[in-house]
């Protein structure tokens, strides 16, 4: 049982991460958990309600009993290391708050994990899995609707929740499309030829009347459309195909960065459109050795081009 100060606490950090951080609902669900879940531990651990004094006094040992329990609930290094970030984060705030020192709970060390790099497909295989999708359903507008997902994420490099929270307000789509993603950052993106005609192929035939404020992708009864629909169909197609497991909705986002970088895009314009903070996790997402990041910063930097 989590004491009434700590959950007004948890709340009150949660409060501030939506407005100073932009978190998305899932994100903040998910540091909810998290830090709900080592509170509650914290609580039987101690034989006691954790009140915020209590918090305030938590051990190294304390912590290690934790992670230790966490481990043992079958939960992986990367998880774990998700969950103690989290933990941290509120940790730190509630110190400011509260004045106390907290470097018990930010000296502990994460679980070190090796990082699985995406894996992105072959312009051919991409190619394929857009036009064997629309093979997977007898009902000609679910057919076209997910042929025009999946293209929309490989033609404009959308994550899975930014193409499925379209609203009609896109139609008709033209050169470009204002996407809101993560921590609600703003960006532009292009969206090509094949995009534009398969989403209006799909808007033409769809059984449903799309409004500004409602969805642009139904489900076969008429609500939102969910991700788990997209992975299912990807997935029929990828055995149809025979590709392998990581041919998933997340990888033709993938391939768009690698195919882009490939045909000598710039790093960081591929950065802005796929609406990622940070270079590394470009780098990651293409798939690019530090060969080939060389090149592109020798032909870009103006003593490099001497």
């Amino acid at each position: 049982m989590i004491s009434a100060a700590a959950r007004d606490a948890l709340q009150g950090w949660l409060a501030g991460q939506k407005a100073l951080k932009g978190a998305s609902d899932n994100t903040l669900d998910a540091y909810a958990r998290d830090v709900a879940g080592f509170l509650a531990f914290m609580t039987e651990h101690h034989g006691q309600t954790q009140g915020l004094g209590a918090l305030a006094r938590i051990t190294t040992a304390d912590m290690r009993a934790w992670m230790a329990f966490t481990r043992g609930q079958d939960i992986g290094p990367r998880s774990l290391a998700r969950k103690l970030s989290a933990v941290k984060s509120f940790y730190r705030w509630l110190s400011e708050r509260e004045g106390f020192e907290p470097t018990a709970v930010l000296s502990i060390r994460a679980p070190k994990f090796q990082r699985k790099l995406p894996r992105p497909l072959s312009p051919e295989a991409a190619s394929e899995v857009i036009e064997t999708l629309e093979m997977q359903s007898l009902t000609p507008w679910i057919a076209a609707r997910d042929q025009a997902v999946v293209t929309l994420l490989y033609g404009c490099g959308l994550r899975i929740s930014e193409a499925l929270g379209l609203t009609g307000a896109v139609l008709p789509i033209g050169d470009t499309l204002r996407i809101i993603g993560k921590g609600n950052k703003e960006r532009l993106v292009p969206v090509i030829a094949p995009a534009r005609a398969a989403v209006a192929r799909y808007a033409q035939i769809c059984p449903y009347d799309m409004t500004r404020t409602g969805p642009l992708f139904f489900g076969a009864r008429g609500g939102a459309l969910g991700p788990r629909a997209v992975q299912k169909v990807v997935e029929r197609t990828r055995a149809q195909l025979g590709l392998p497991a990581t041919a998933t909705p997340h990888a033709m986002r993938h391939s768009f960065a690698t195919h882009l970088l490939n045909a000598g895009g710039d790093l960081r314009a591929i950065q802005e459109l796929l609406g990622h903070a940070s270079l590394s996790t470009t780098q990651a997402y293409t798939g690019v050795d530090t060969a080939r990041l060389m090149e592109v910063y020798a032909r870009a930097h103006p003593q490099g081009r001497g």
